[in-house]
């Protein structure tokens, strides 16, 4: 990253207290963000042991309000959003007409009338923009709160402990009694927060949006408290093996314009069957496309690749027919993410590859600078906490 960029990227509400911390920062879709603070294993073993602390504040939150908030985001998306319970949330994505993913979100109902939907950082102007056009016509507000919102996650099994010790007395037994992808307002370390129990790492955690001018008391204030049981700051290197540990995808190498949420495994988000409020089919953006893809055989497949040896496989690396004696052979795919799994020990990876080399148990290769490792073909959570 040249100097011109990194000036270029914007800095979340804690960038000082990042650069206070002494992290090492990099420019992430649009944003300086903490790559790491300390190592990346130590944090990635934090979370998965205790918890870690992590600034999101370079997502997009974007409100709909109005009496047509969910018939509009029902248009939008492929999944049906009018169908959330109040208080709970869903992942969804929003595609092109082509059926391309543009982005994948989660969509919380705050109320009868009222939705958060959370984009990606690098693709949250696109996302507001698209809502805005797809919600024309329709009796609702899209609101834009971004730049207004901050956004920091606490993860791993003492995150609850840590949140509830920071929580307002009247508000603790919702924070602990909290559903898995539901969320609730609560008092935390004397700031008013949506709480919402949903992350990107596989573990129990929270995630909590703050107004942006009291980011820095919230983060300051969960330092402290979990210091004692565990709890270290964490940075983007740390998320992502975390994230690949679980088989979660990441926008730009799992999913991007030229894939499919059925290409990725994702087809169970694409609602088909939606139905408007007089019980007639719906139409949304993209679902002629991904109709016609619902029941054929895609190109390419996402699957999970367990290294059985040392040499991990990294993004963009040939998925290869295994061939004698450490030869490479014919390409079948191509890694979307590798790493060596600091929590399993051996390398995992995510990668597309063809239908017929896609089964469990196939045993395929990966080409590392013109070896071919040893993977095979594994079920795509990696990773499944106790």
């Amino acid at each position: 990253m040249t100097e011109e960029q990194s000036t270029q990227d914007k800095r979340t509400p804690l960038y000082d207290e990042h650069v206070a911390l002494g992290a090492s920062l990099t420019g992430f879709g649009g944003w300086q963000m903490p790559l790491r603070y300390s190592s990346d294993l130590a944090e990635h073993r934090a979370v998965r042991e205790a918890a870690g602390l992590f600034d999101l504040s370079h997502m997009g939150e974007i409100h709909l309000t109005g009496p047509q908030a969910g018939a509009a985001l029902d248009r939008a998306l492929v999944g049906a959003a009018s169908k959330i319970g109040v208080g709970r949330a869903r992942y969804s994505m929003i595609c092109a007409p082509d059926g391309a993913v543009l982005d994948d979100l989660i969509v919380y109902r705050l109320a009868d009338e009222h939705f958060l939907v959370v984009a990606n950082a690098g693709n949250a102007p696109r996302v507001s923009a698209a809502l805005v056009e797809r919600a024309a016509g329709f009796d609702t507000v899209v609101d834009d709160r971004s730049d207004a919102t901050a956004l920091v996650a606490v993860q791993g099994p003492r995150a609850e402990e840590i949140l509830a010790g920071l929580t307002a007395h009247g508000d603790v037994e919702a924070v602990r009694g909290m559903r898995y992808y539901a969320a609730a307002p609560a008092t935390v370390a004397g700031i008013d927060a949506l709480v919402a129990r949903t992350g990107y790492t596989g573990e129990d955690g929270f995630e909590l949006f703050v107004p942006a001018e009291r980011a820095v008391e919230l983060w300051r204030a969960l330092l402290a408290a979990g210091e004692p049981v565990g709890l270290v700051p964490a940075g983007l290197s740390a998320r992502d093996s975390l994230r690949l540990e679980a088989g979660m995808p990441l926008y730009g190498n799992e999913l991007d314009e030229t894939t499919t949420p059925y290409e990725a495994g994702m087809g169970r988000v694409v609602k088909l069957d939606k139905v408007d409020e007089a019980g007639a089919p719906l139409d949304f953006v993209g679902r002629d496309a991904l109709a016609a893809r619902a029941h054929s055989e895609p190109a390419r497949v996402l699957v999970g690749l367990r290294g059985e040896g040392r040499r991990p496989a990294r993004t963009g690396y040939d998925v290869v027919q295994r061939g004698l004696d450490g030869a490479v052979g014919a390409v079948v795919g191509h890694v979307t993410s590798g790493v060596p799994s600091p929590t399993l020990g051996y390398p995992i990876a995510m990668a597309y590859v063809t239908p017929e080399v896609s089964a469990e148990g196939t045993r395929l290769a990966v080409d590392v600078r013109g070896r071919a490792e040893p993977f095979v073909v594994v079920p795509l959570q990696f990773y499944k906490r106790a």
